[in-house]
């Protein structure tokens, strides 16, 4: 059986817009990509955390850096056949400060992690979708500002440097898929669904 670990926050969670609740099994991307590749062939291992940052620790939230847990979740499931990484909204959040350049530090960190605990993994990167224009407003997150959303833009064009560089496998989400209207920051139903056909397509070339 082949292993797809998918590594991201909580659009990989599937976090229902404005709800603190998931999504179901058939709705979620990872879910959906499982059961097009097959579920008696391919096990697809759902690691998302809502607010998962790839190097940032977010002093209002505990556990949320990508790059200390990693490891142990690369261990505890190898063999990995591909591991999937979409981190980088989180990032965003005015309190970090960062750049869309120094986030792709950050994921460049996770990549670095990949190779080094899981060396036979083809690896997939995925540029996150865009935060909506006005997920920054308090009815909304103002965990993020009107310039998160113009760093999120930038994030694609980052990590697709950072792949070309890195010999690995890349997708916009943002290409395919864009936040839901009720919250501007997560995926709705037919984003995850756009996504997991997206990602099935890529993970199908991966595999060839």
């Amino acid at each position: 059986m082949k292993q797809i670990l998918c590594f991201g926050d909580s659009n990989t969670y599937g976090l229902i817009p404005k709800a603190d609740d998931r999504y179901p099994w058939n709705v979620r991307w990872t879910s959906i990509l499982n059961e097009k590749l097959g579920l008696e062939n391919y096990r697809v291992i759902e690691e998302g955390l809502c607010g998962r940052t790839t190097v940032f620790e977010d002093p209002l939230r505990k556990s949320r850096c990508g790059i200390h847990i990693l490891p142990a979740i690369l261990e505890t499931n190898r063999p990995i056949d591909i591991v999937v990484v979409m981190l980088g909204t989180n990032d965003c959040k005015t309190i970090f400060g960062a750049t869309a350049e120094v986030i792709g530090k950050g994921i460049s960190s996770i990549i670095e992690q990949i190779r080094t605990y899981s060396s036979g993994s083809k690896i997939l990167l995925i540029s996150p979708i865009h935060l909506g224009e006005d997920v920054w407003k308090k009815e909304y997150d103002p965990e993020f500002s009107a310039a998160s959303v113009s760093i999120s833009k930038e994030l694609a064009a980052v990590y697709k440097d950072i792949a070309e560089k890195e010999n690995i496998y890349f997708l916009d989400a943002a290409s395919y898929a864009v936040p839901s209207s009720v919250d501007q920051e997560h995926l709705d139903e037919e984003g995850h669904r756009l996504l997991a056909e997206a990602v099935y397509d890529k993970v199908i070339e991966m595999l060839v």
